[in-house]
């Protein structure tokens, strides 16, 4: 029960942070540098035959300050192009304003909720936006490249994304990067599945060799290695339960042994043979890791299903009312529990091999 609840618990933390933060950023960004526009649309193509990519789009990205009256911050400002909101899977985030209005018009921009309280801007509200790395020279020197944006769309994930992260069109992008209209664009590519990057990059070696390439394992690789750590670290420490209740398993059995070598004796007398003797006790301690996996794979499911409403039912509310994400991940839970019934199994060899020794003679001696 408690590893299949913990199980599910970290599956469904782990998905949410797939989601809320791999959905927003690139899985694969590949770098147009020298390329043209030609070669990166067919690059784009070759791409999309993949069976582990989603979607390809074009993509463009530069870091900026937003800058209001209150405040400023930076971010990562990305400029996406014609329908490239899906890829992002943003529309789904979006709490306020129109997604289309930020792709389709010019100097529009989607912020996070917490960026709008952090600058005090809301929805139609202008801000500044200021590109460290793009510069235009005046009489009084060089200036860095920057322009107001109207506040289109709010989105909000939940996670650390909203802080650094903003969106606008590519075209909007580009002129206040001040590209040369020729300058191809990057490609963003977005997986099926962003833990197939190992595959994907395999895969597609031969196409990507003459380009460089980054992956979301640079920006966000350490957090997901420390998720999948935690994972294991806890399945490690709640795994020594089903030992304990191995062990326990052993010591029933023992005790049975010496309990009952009168019984076995008899059975014996009556021509019972040693190997069934053995199996006896096998099928009697395997009864008991079948009977306890059962319930307590029962147990764990339904506490996993409604462990939030338990959770409030008790008063142990999370930070702001937050909910624990759930995913059943049935191939883990389905090695779990199989693991339990071998570990069970196990242990029920010493006791009934114990049993099968046992001499009749001896023990009856004085009955």
């Amino acid at each position: 029960m408690a590893l299949f609840t913990v199980s599910s618990v970290m599956n469904g933390f782990e998905n949410s942070l797939k989601t809320n933060m791999l959905g927003l950023i690139p899985h694969v960004e590949v770098q147009a540098n020298k390329h043209t526009s030609a070669q990166m649309t067919a690059l784009k193509t070759d791409l999309e035959r993949s069976d582990y990519v989603d979607h390809v789009s074009l993509y463009r990205h530069g870091e900026a300050i937003l800058q209001t009256n209150k405040d400023l911050h930076g971010v990562l400002l990305q400029g996406l192009y014609g329908d490239n909101g899906s890829l992002y899977k943003i529309t789904d985030k979006v709490v306020q304003g129109n997604w289309q209005n930020v792709l389709n018009n010019s100097y529009n921009i989607a912020i996070s909720r917490y960026l709008s309280r952090k600058l005090g801007v809301g929805m139609g509200e202008k801000l500044r936006v200021i590109m460290p790395n793009a510069s235009t020279y005046t009489p009084l020197g060089r200036v860095p490249s920057q322009r107001l944006f109207k506040i289109a769309a709010i989105y909000e994930t939940g996670s650390e994304i909203d802080m650094s992260l903003a969106f606008t069109s590519g075209a909007s992008l580009q002129r206040v990067l001040k590209l040369n209209k020729n300058t191809a664009p990057n490609l963003s590519v977005s997986l099926h599945e962003p833990f197939e990057l190992a595959q994907f990059t395999k895969d597609s070696q031969h196409i990507l060799r003459d380009y460089q390439v980054s992956d979301w394992r640079s920006s966000q690789g350490t957090l997901f290695a420390a998720v999948a750590m935690e994972k294991r670290i806890m399945s490690m420490l709640l795994g020594l339960i089903v030992l304990v209740a191995v062990f326990n398993i052993v010591s029933a059995l023992t005790m049975m042994v010496s309990e009952k070598q009168g019984e076995v004796a008899i059975l014996q007398t009556l021509g019972l043979t040693p190997s069934q003797v053995q199996k006896v006790f096998m099928v009697q301690g395997l009864y008991n890791g079948v009977i306890g996996t059962a319930i307590g794979a029962l147990l764990g499911v339904l506490f996993s299903l409604y462990i939030n409403e338990l959770l409030a039912a008790v008063g142990l509310n999370l930070l702001a009312g937050v909910e624990l994400p759930v995913k059943f991940d049935v191939l883990s839970l389905v090695i779990i529990a199989l693991s339990s019934i071998a570990m069970s199994f196990l242990a029920t060899l010493y006791p009934a091999r114990k049993a099968a020794k046992v001499k009749p003679a001896e023990v009856l001696r004085y009955e």
